[in-house]
């Protein structure tokens, strides 16, 4: 039983065979005041989707099976927020895998690879467009605005013919209802459905994606028209893209857009949110000014400025809901602080007018802290995840309609003031330390062509060298060793063995593939950002909060919640370990500053490139003991580095200003002879491509074949790079495997516009999340591809 205030919540488990938690008794009596959430998480709170997911991809479970699951974590989703209290409860915000891929289904968006005949989608269209199947690949994933979530490009073109293909919004309207739930249902808008899409292949990149606001709306109406039918009286369209740099023709498709869905919203109360940022003063007018709109969702933990905006040009007669609960972060709300600007707020709008709301949704936090058992009490009073934010808007918005629980508040503000007088959130000596890095841009002393030749001189390595990007399949032996030895069941010495074996195993499947830069596979670690905050001082973690970075795909972020430092060498015993093995060079493999940074809950109590700045140092003394152990290539991945760009261009340049000084600090006080690599993952690199180059990395591996080789036109454009370069040769989130012929094209097409002595050929990603089964016959494709090129290169000669 879990108590707030004078209202219990009564929640029973009732066993399935996905260990499904189900609120099957819940007390629905609770008042609802003006409270709101944007979204909630999807995966359930011991991530039952995920298992459920996979369980089905792997064909040990049916479509029916999949669907129970999803039904119960929807019911008891609703069931939990109408327990809290909550006035309006959203819909639709579920997924499969991905909410703009829903958007794509329901209109029928779906590109001809996929062989669809019409009617309604079903998984196995679906799941294709999302994950590829064995003839055609995937569509293409991108980071979700600034969040680590991945979203399913839409590929669309004049061509594209639209229908109304997957009813799931109002399926899921009706399944709450029957529930005794009324919620609103949660759609991306459609002119952000538009601006978050891509040209098709081999349509124009100049096509106007706009130009089909007029062949998309007709199916928005046909599905408001049915959830009108259904007894719906709320409707809430997600319009993100307005936090963003618009253009003028751009702002005026939202006008034109909701004056055109005017006519069937009649008899709706039309809900529009933007989440993540301040709304642009031009982009506010617009908004607030359309026809047909009874709300507004706004931002106010990230979207401080557009506080001013509310105060002086708030449209009278309109809702407000007030995102005040971080949906980004686990850090529990100053309720005191909220309940002031609530107040504030409250004189501008009228108190029938105020809605208590997230800032986000809460899909980008983890689900429940009463799951944490582990978590000391002192750092878990800091702290309120998804659940507990459900809670805090539900005590907001009480507290506003005269309901206050006093002891609820006091509570609150004592976990508040616990935290700013802890003395394990501040150390002296690192914050000297990180001061003292502000006089000096970090560059290495020798520029990168003159390293380079210093490297080869002493690695010897062929042209196009073959490597890959670091970790290899996590077996479920794999995952069981480290388990039973995180919970004292095996010795230190019965682990070291294991993972010993499983490294060896690893060196010498790549050394029979012939591949030349090797990686030891990464057996030991479970999280590439998790693996370091657990050896690092100023970092907690948790047993259960996962957060979805896409489809299946969970990451457990640490929190960060003081200075940070290293007490001691992380990975050399590892990586020596490894290099051991082998004649060939082994890379050592380390997170970079940023990345950590960006794919961590970050304190909130100083500025974010302080915090970057204390983790460059302590990955600084790592990289300085690999080198010192005779480790002469070092790969310290960014692979976040580009996800952290504001939403905004006139604050990417201070940002990108703090985050590459941060990279090159790791690495300036190294030898030339010793190679430093990084690694990017999945987002689009050409608008940064000049910072990039200012990280100052020997040698960049980057993804590439999944997004259509965009990175490539960068260098069709004329942008010289000068560095080592491995633009992914294949997609490794697909478990399809390319063939040789296939991976020759890619490198051919890269070799038309980049110098033959700095290409590298690696797959896209690290291989973690693939079956051997599917690894092996993909590296020696991609071996086999290399070889040929070069045999073919030497004969030209």
């Amino acid at each position: 039983m879990i108590l707030f205030g004078s209202v219990s919540f009564c929640f029973t488990v009732k066993e399935r065979s996905f260990n499904l938690i189900q609120f099957s008794k819940v007390k629905l009596s609770v008042r609802s005041m003006a409270s709101h959430i944007v979204g909630y998480p999807r995966m359930g709170p011991k991530r039952e989707l995920k298992f459920a997911l996979e369980s089905f991809w792997d064909g040990k479970s049916s479509a029916e099976d999949l669907q129970t699951v999803a039904a119960d974590l929807r019911s008891s989703i609703w069931k939990q927020m109408a327990a809290a209290g909550i006035k309006y409860i959203p819909s639709n915000t579920f997924s499969y895998y991905d909410q703009v891929l829903d958007t794509t289904t329901m209109l029928g968006a779906v590109p001809p690879r996929y062989n669809w005949n019409g009617g309604e989608i079903g998984f196995d269209t679906y799941f294709s467009m999302a994950r590829g199947n064995a003839s055609v690949p995937a569509m293409e994933m991108t980071k979700w605005f600034d969040t680590n979530y991945h979203y399913i490009v839409p590929e669309l073109g004049p061509e594209v013919k639209f229908s109304y293909a997957s009813h799931k919004a109002v399926n899921e309207y009706k399944e709450a209802k029957a529930l005794g739930v009324d919620t609103v249902p949660v759609f991306v808008g459609p002119v952000s459905y538009l601006l978050l899409s891509k040209p098709a292949k081999g349509v124009e990149k100049t096509f106007d994606l706009l130009s089909l606001l007029d062949k998309i709306l007709p199916i928005y109406k046909e599905v408001i028209a049915e959830l009108k039918a259904a007894g719906a009286t709320w409707i809430q369209f997600d319009e993100a893209t307005l936090v963003k740099d618009l253009e003028a023709h751009q702002l005026q498709a939202f006008t034109k857009a909701y004056t055109d869905l005017q006519s069937a919203c009649s008899g709706l109360n039309v809900l529009l949110a933007t989440y993540f940022a301040d709304v642009p003063a031009d982009a506010f007018k617009t908004l607030t000014t359309l026809p047909g709109v009874a709300g507004y969702t706004f931002d106010l933990v990230r979207g401080e400025k557009t506080l001013d905006l509310i105060k002086s040009s708030f449209p009278s007669g309109k809702y407000l809901f007030a995102g005040v609960v971080d949906g980004r972060n686990i850090w529990a709300n100053d309720l005191a602080g909220s309940l002031s600007v609530l107040e504030s707020l409250e004189a501008i709008v009228g108190k029938d007018k105020l809605v208590v709301s997230t800032s986000s949704s809460l899909q980008h936090t983890a689900v429940d802290l009463v799951n944490e058992t582990k978590l000391d009490d002192e750092i878990k009073s800091w702290l309120a995840f998804a659940a507990q934010k459900v809670v805090e808007v539900g005590a907001l918005a009480k507290a506003l309609a005269g309901q206050k629980d006093e002891a609820f508040f006091a509570a609150n503000a004592a976990a508040q003031a616990s935290r700013k007088s802890s003395p394990r959130v501040t150390n002296e000596a690192v914050q000297k330390a990180a001061a003292a890095l502000r006089g000096s841009d970090h560059r290495r002393a020798t520029n990168v062509s003159a390293r380079l030749e210093a490297q080869q001189k002493k690695l010897n390595l062929p042209i196009l060298p073959t490597t890959t990007i670091g970790s290899f399949p996590q077996t479920i032996e794999l995952r069981r060793v480290r388990r039973e030895y995180k919970a004292k069941k095996i010795s230190e010495e019965e682990y070291v063995k294991a993972i010993k074996e499983e490294i060896y195993k690893v060196v010498k499947l790549q050394e029979d593939l012939d591949i030349d830069v090797l990686v030891h596979g990464e057996p030991e670690r479970n999280d590439m950002v998790e693996y370091f905050g657990e050896q690092l001082s100023g970092f907690a973690f948790t047993a259960n909060g996962w957060v979805q970075s896409y489809g299946s795909r969970c990451v457990k972020p640490p929190i960060i919640y003081g200075d940070v430092s290293r007490p001691k060498a992380m990975t050399v015993f590892w990586s020596t370990m490894a290099q051991e093995m082998t004649k060939r060079p082994m890379k050592g493999m380390l997170t970079g500053p940023v990345t950590i940074l960006n794919w961590s809950f970050v304190r909130n109590d100083q500025p974010r490139f302080e915090t970057c700045y204390q983790i460059a140092l302590a990955i600084k003394d790592e990289v300085e003991d690999l080198e010192k152990a005779g480790i002469t290539v070092i790969q310290i991945d960014e692979a976040a580095l580009r996800e952290g760009l504001p939403l905004r261009k006139a604050e990417h340049a201070f940002y990108l200003d703090w985050a590459v000084h941060s990279f090159r600090i790791t690495n300036v006080g190294v030898q030339d002879t010793t190679q430093i690599h990084t690694h990017m993952c999945y987002s689009n690199f050409n608008d940064i491509i000049h910072s990039i180059i200012n990280m100052d990395a020997d040698v960049i591996t980057i993804e590439n074949s999944r997004s259509d080789e965009k990175l490539l036109s960068v260098f069709r454009e004329g942008v010289k790079y000068g560095a080592g370069i491995g633009p992914g040769v294949y997609d490794i989130h697909s478990p399809r495997i390319p063939s040789t012929e296939e991976i020759h094209d890619r490198i051919n097409k890269m070799l038309a516009v980049l110098e033959t002595n700095i290409l590298w050929v690696n797959p896209d990603c690290g291989l973690k999340t693939r079956k051997y089964g599917e690894v092996k016959p993909a590296l020696e494709n991609m071996v086999a591809a290399a070889k040929k090129l070069r045999a073919a290169l030497a004969s030209a000669k």
